[in-house]
């Protein structure tokens, strides 16, 4: 004994004498370590804090998922990010809802998420016609619209339009409301409200001046489902943040009523009997969140991404989280029974997979890599909780924790893992858990760690009627103004990967290191030129003019004709300047391109220029714009007035209440943000 005692404390001594000796050198070390690591979480960032929803089809809507080189039907309230490829087919339509912007498509068109981020929307319409709506662009925030031939860059709120002609060399942009600029390498074309201008060519872009013209049934279905979402956001806004994608149909099915213990909540007027939430949907695989539901109901995006659920009284209602903050999108607010260890054993010894929704002011724990700013900003813009609660669950520093939603009716639901992994309806497979299996796993926040396959992407069968985009749009070149990330990783290296990395999501660094190190060969970043203003040989039409022009076609709620949504074959599909623009529902017909000629090459004006984007490397030759030249001062223009321009008409809002409810610090009376209830240890 006493030999051992000799040893150990000749142990001690040593390594108390190497500290001395080298005690600088160990904290430069243990410096350096927690640096790397500092580092390290600074390049991986953490998911967007948005995505854009799929909030209306029409006809046959299909989608190309980032990394599978397969199309599937597209799914009302599916998440869209980037890499995602939309095609809305002949005679249909779709309607994608970021929030503070929507975007709906026409027949025939072709729209990619280039990227898609905090800071950044960039689409690329591929062909076709895309109507844009923007309700709010933020301080640092970058809207772009690329085309086979140019870039438009939204500066301001307002609605534009993009159309782009089945030969894929030109594009017409409309501008009814807003600021925008439309570039090629060169030169920078200003766009103001109640202009069109037509720009035909790759190598060289001509440019040719138009008017907005008439309406057609496109921009009569887009304006109906703009005047119907403003009314309905006269009311969600008194509940929920302005740029919450999908609250604008909650007042449609659904109730609002204050409820003494969580405030302000919304109830579902039109469901099962059976109903509960996370029931009526499936799960899909959407990198780089992982496993997210997608809901059946017309109303189903805002309720299960953001906010939390209780069962009050008979009803399940969904409770949202405070007002006034930015909101936070996650891919499913539930908690898991058995969490990543693995599920409940359901009939047959056949593994599954059991989850429940989570309750109010309990933590959302991310089954994918966050940071501790992204983990307090996820669940303090869904629900009312203390930050310090937050970081001892998601560090485990509180165990046995009693979700308040377990014993509610309908509240766990089960299936087994292929039902879970091949992205099947969960109701009508849904199984029963056994209670004591239920008390023997206990409930975690972090999802199981199950390897997704190529059906969690695209759905349980791949359907051969799929309606796919004309091969001719697959590979078009992208002319763009800001430098997309390149393209995304084949979906089965991201498989291997995932496996690798034990069933657990990949962080974006890690799906960073997948991609190629070159740039996309199919966009070409274009540099900021001159802004040139385009002249026009005719005036604008006068106040009068515009007002019968207008107000000529009639607003119908729900047109059905759409086989004119598309650009016709010709690329001037702008009314040309000083031409009466006939009924837009009638058959248009095609006019021939009008000759353009160069713009002179006078200097710059003195106009602040937009931030430059490096070319990538070997660049194809630069297209310039070619314009007509100013036109000759006509008698009795020094007299004639300005028009101004005249906004389409609206709907005139519901008068909203005189006084919204009153909000003590926002809870809407709300108690005190307790945690839940907890058996520490």
């Amino acid at each position: 004994m006493s030999v051992n005692h000799s040893v150990r404390g000749s142990k001690r001594m040593s390594t108390r004498s190497v500290l001395q000796r080298h005690g600088t050198a160990v904290l430069v070390l243990l410096l350096l370590a927690a640096l790397s690591i500092s580092i390290a979480l600074a390049d991986d960032p953490d998911p967007p804090d948005r995505v854009a929803r799929l909030s209306f089809t029409k006809g046959a809507v299909s989608l190309e998922p980032a990394g599978v080189q397969d199309w599937t039907d597209a799914a009302v309230n599916r998440p869209l990010t980037t890499g995602d490829q939309l095609w809305s087919d002949q005679d249909s339509r779709a309607e994608l809802d970021f929030g503070s912007a929507v975007v709906r498509l026409g027949s025939m068109t072709g729209l990619s998420f280039l990227n898609l981020d905090d800071r950044t929307v960039q689409l690329n319409v591929t062909a076709g016609t895309a109507i844009v709506h923007v309700r709010d662009l933020g301080e640092n925030q970058a809207f772009e619209i690329d085309t086979p031939n140019v870039a438009l860059t939204v500066q301001s709120p307002g609605d534009y339009r993009v159309e782009v002609n089945d030969a894929g060399n030109g594009t017409v942009i409309k501008v009814s409301d807003g600021d925008a600029q439309v570039s090629a390498t060169g030169q920078t074309v200003p766009m103001h409200a109640q202009q069109a201008y037509t720009f035909t060519g790759t190598d060289q872009v001509n440019v040719d001046p138009g008017t907005v013209g008439t309406p057609d049934v496109l921009d009569e279905w887009s304006l109906d489902r703009d005047h119907h979402q403003e009314e309905a956001q006269e009311d969600s806004d008194q509940y929920v943040p302005p740029d919450m994608a999908g609250a604008d149909d909650l007042s449609d099915y659904g109730t609002w009523q204050s409820t003494p213990d969580n405030g302000d909540v919304w109830t579902p007027t039109s469901v099962a009997a059976d109903w509960s939430p996370y029931q009526y949907g499936q799960w899909v695989w959407v990198a780089p969140w992982g496993w997210t539901w997608v809901d059946n109901a017309p109303w189903g995006f805002a309720p299960f991404h953001y906010g939390r659920w209780a069962y009050i009284g008979s009803r399940w209602s969904w409770v949202p989280g405070p007002r006034r903050v930015h909101s936070v999108y996650a891919p499913a607010l539930v908690a898991w029974v058995g969490g990543p260890g693995g599920g409940p054993t359901v009939a047959g010894g056949v593994a599954g997979v059991a989850w429940l929704p989570l309750g109010p002011r309990e933590v959302f724990v991310p089954g994918y890599h966050v940071s501790g700013a992204y983990l307090q900003r996820v669940n303090t813009s869904n629900t009312f909780v203390s930050t310090g609660y937050i970081t001892n669950v998601y560090e485990n520093r509180v165990s046995n924790i009693t979700y308040v939603n377990r014993n509610r009716p309908g509240a766990v639901v089960a299936v087994s893992q292929s039902v879970f992994t091949s992205a099947q309806p969960v109701h009508g497979h849904n199984i029963r858990v056994q209670e004591a299996q239920l008390a023997q796993l206990g409930l975690r926040g972090t999802p199981p760690a199950l390897v997704p396959a190529r059906q969690s992407v695209l759905g349980p069968q791949p359907d051969i009627h799929v309606r796919r985009p004309p091969a001719a749009f697959a590979n078009r070149p992208i002319v763009a103004r800001l430098s997309p990330p390149p393209a995304p990783v084949a979906f089965e290296r991201q498989q291997q990967a995932i496996r690798a990395n034990g069933g657990v999501p990949l962080a974006r660094s890690q799906i960073a290191a997948l991609q190629p190190a070159a740039p996309n060969t199919h966009v070409r970043v274009v540099r900021a030129g001159p802004i040139r203003p385009v002249q026009s040989d005719t005036p604008p039409p006068s106040i009068s003019e515009r007002e019968r022009l207008l107000h000529s076609t009639a607003f119908p709620s729900a047109p059905q004709n759409t086989q004119y949504d598309r650009p016709s074959a010709s690329p001037s599909n702008a009314t040309p300047a000083g031409q009466q623009a006939g009924d837009a529902r009638a058959v248009p017909e095609a006019h021939p391109i009008p000759e353009a000629h160069p713009i002179p090459q006078a200097r710059p004006l003195p106009q602040a220029h937009p931030t430059e984007v490096p070319r990538p490397p070997e660049q194809q030759r630069a297209p310039e714009f070619r314009a007509p030249p100013p036109p000759p001062p006509r008698p009795g223009d020094e007299s004639r007035p300005q028009a101004r321009p005249i906004e389409q008409p609206r709907a005139a809002p519901q008068q909203r209440p005189s006084q919204p409810p009153q909000r003590a610090d926002d809870h809407r009376g709300r108690p005190s943000p307790d945690p839940p209830r907890i058996n520490r240890r």
